[in-house]
């Protein structure tokens, strides 16, 4: 296979194309929500990194090659291009992530009030993952509005925040670092 040029130049006038070749503004909210979860991909790849669980990375790289998937979902104009089966996101994709938050919070004590981003760096990290997603999920919720996206994909979003959550609690419990429970006295 021939290795291709890095850049094109197609870009230039701030236009970019989707997967199916339609072009759109780079303000474009399609592309202001696939530029967040490509951001997001890349901290979760951080995030590998920073854990020192293999079943966590495992599962956070099932979460990066799904959000590939998304990506497609929301790079094909839907009118114009049928997405094959493996386009998707499936409804064993959703239940896998909600098996891995359901697992990984059973191993976790009670939560004890609302807990603050930190504890340790990979917890963390794992809430600027989930914040990052919530961002996601509500450009998404703005582009629903004007372009056709299969629902799975806000759903997927929306059980990822709760996985990211339950990985940072996860962290800290891994390597013994206690949560930071809001001071709701404000002292």
């Amino acid at each position: 296979m021939k290795k291709s040029k890095l850049y094109t130049g197609s870009g230039d006038s701030g236009t970019t194309s989707l997967a199916d070749g339609y072009r759109v503004p780079k303000t474009h909210q399609q592309v202001e929500t696939v530029g967040t979860i490509d951001e997001l991909n890349s901290f979760i790849g951080l995030l590998i990194t920073e854990t020192e669980d293999s079943n966590i990375g495992g599962i956070l790289e099932f979460v990066q090659h799904t959000l590939f998937y998304v990506d497609t979902c929301l790079t094909t104009e839907p009118e114009s291009t049928k997405l094959i089966r493996s386009d998707r996101i499936t409804p064993s994709m959703i239940k896998q992530i909600e098996q891995d938050i359901d697992l990984l919070d059973s191993k976790l004590p009670e939560v004890k009030g609302f807990i603050l981003p930190g504890g340790c760096h990979s917890a963390a990290l794992a809430h600027v993952c989930r914040t990052v997603c919530r961002r996601a999920e509500r450009q998404l919720c703005r582009l629903k509005e004007d372009v056709l996206i299969d629902d799975s994909v806000l759903v997927f979003l929306n059980r990822l925040s709760d996985l990211l959550f339950v990985i940072a609690r996860h962290e800290c419990f891994l390597k013994n670092v206690d949560e930071i429970i809001w001071n709701n006295t404000c002292k």
